[in-house]
This record gives C-alpha cells, sequence and structure tokens, in this order.
C-alpha cells in the first residue's frame, strides 16, 4: 500500500494527522515538502488524485507570497510554478492513500480516505 503525507512537523493539523494514523497502525511515508520541494508533475499527479483541476484548491492564499507574487488571478501553470518555486504555498497535510488524496483540513478528514482501508 502506498501512503504519504505532505508534511509540515511545525504543523498541528499534520502532528494530528499523524496520530490518527499511528493510532490505526498505518505506516505512511512523511515527505517534508519544505525541505524538497514537489516537481510539477508530482503537483499535478496529486491534484489528480485529489480530484481537482484548479491548483488554487491545494493552495495557502493566506501566505504573505502568495500576495506577493499576485496569485489570485493567476493562470493554472503560473500557480503550479509558483508552488514548486514557493512550497510553503503547498495546503497541508496532503494525505496520500493508494491513488487518492485528502487535503486533511481539518486533521480529521483524513477519515473520508482511510474508512474504505477498515472494511
Amino acid at each position: 500500500m502506498n501512503n504519504s503525507v505532505f508534511f509540515n512537523p511545525d504543523c498541528t493539523n499534520c502532528q494530528t494527522v499523524k496520530g490518527i494514523l499511528e493510532v490505526r497502525d498505518i505506516g505512511a511515508d512523511y515527505i517534508h515538502y519544505l525541505d524538497e520541494a514537489p516537481s510539477r508533475e508530482q503537483i499535478e499527479e496529486v491534484m489528480r488524485m485529489l480530484g481537482i483541476d484548479d491548483p488554487q484548491e491545494m493552495m495557502r492564499a493566506k501566505e504573505p507570497v502568495y500576495q506577493e507574487l499576485n496569485l489570485e488571478s493567476a493562470d493554472r501553470e503560473t500557480l503550479i510554478n509558483a508552488m514548486t518555486e514557493h512550497p510553503i504555498l503547498i495546503q497541508r497535510p496532503i494525505v496520500i492513500v493508494d491513488d487518492k488524496a485528502v487535503i486533511a483540513r481539518p486533521a480529521e478528514k483524513v477519515l473520508e480516505i482511510l474508512e474504505p482501508q477498515a472494511r
């Protein structure tokens, strides 16, 4: 099973998701995306797993760099490029289980993709 989490150790939601996974004895690779930014291809793949086409849906619009780059009305390509160059813009945590993903905000949203595993 391929489980991974776009993870920021300083994020409370990330820590809560990690706890939820540990309690259920579900292993995951924790991707420290701020240290090693995902590629454009990886972002596109995560968007596919999230079931979204608009990059805005996985961006942190309250980050200062979002405002500095004037991304509110930017096109898709510009938004994806911004996430590769400034990974702080990527919403967190993003939990990937097999071929599905969820932005776990609040952290309990992770249960949406874990429930099928419990059956």
